[in-house]
């Protein structure tokens, strides 16, 4: 298993829109995105997200790290 980056909101954000997720609204320090076939996800708006949290958020977009890892680096 690959380790994970420690990244910031926006960072993780904008890799999650490459992952075809899209912006929803901005509530308090949280932004939602979702995905047409019903996914959401509440990725906090924060400087550095601990791993857990991140590695929380690519479980519940159904992802792999690998394919998050991806969609971050391109």
């Amino acid at each position: 298993m690959q380790r994970l980056p420690v990244l910031s909101g926006r960072q993780a954000a904008r890799a999650f829109e490459k992952a075809g997720f899209l912006y929803d609204h901005h509530t308090g320090s949280h932004t939602i995105y979702y995905r047409p076939d019903g996914r959401h996800l509440s990725i906090p708006d924060h400087r550095e997200l601990d791993r857990g949290t991140l590695r929380a958020l690519i479980r519940r977009a159904s992802l792999t790290v690998e394919d998050f890892l991806h969609c971050h680096c391109c």
